[in-house]
């Protein structure tokens, strides 16, 4: 009877450790996703909200692609809470490869008066610290958050040529 017992208690022991090491090797390291605003495009808003298209390039310097089924993005202008928005859009950026994801997001008029309230002691926008969040949706291990910081920088008017 004990001998019973044993034998079922190496047998769980080396079928948990199977298992364990197959969970390794499904959770290894990956590198983070490279997000760039590459755009920005007005989109019909209603009453006292903006709306924009963010246009983000996402670039994936894994070995294994990146499938995703919902993206979040939050937008920060001078450490302001500025725009939001979501996306149910799904796909797949494959190993090594880059894609451009369109999202919608708003603005609020609130966020508008704060950044305004913000802006008052600044002479220029160029320069202006903006931070970009989100993540890309992919199931319970497959989500993969994102950041991207920067300054705005703003074209300067070309200059008379006399």
């Amino acid at each position: 009877m004990i001998r019973g017992y044993r034998h079922l208690l190496r047998l769980s022991l080396t079928l948990a450790m199977l298992l364990g090491l197959s969970a390794c090797a499904l959770f290894q390291a990956r590198d983070p996703v490279t997000i760039s605003v590459i755009g920005i495009d007005p989109l019909p808003g209603q009453d006292l909200e903006l709306r924009m298209a963010v246009k983000i390039r996402v670039q994936n310097p894994n070995e294994t692609p990146i499938d995703y089924n919902g993206i979040a993005l939050n937008l920060e202008v001078n450490g302001q809470p500025l725009a939001a928005g979501v996306s149910d859009q799904s796909g797949s950026i494959g190993r090594f490869a880059e894609s451009v994801l369109v999202v919608p997001v708003s603005i609020t008029a609130f966020s508008v008066l704060r950044q305004a309230v913000g802006l008052s002691q600044v002479q220029s926008l160029d320069g202006m610290p903006y931070v970009v969040r989100g993540k890309l949706a992919g199931g319970v291990f497959g989500t993969r958050r994102f950041s991207d910081s920067g300054r705005l920088n703003l074209p300067q008017p070309a200059s008379a040529p006399w």
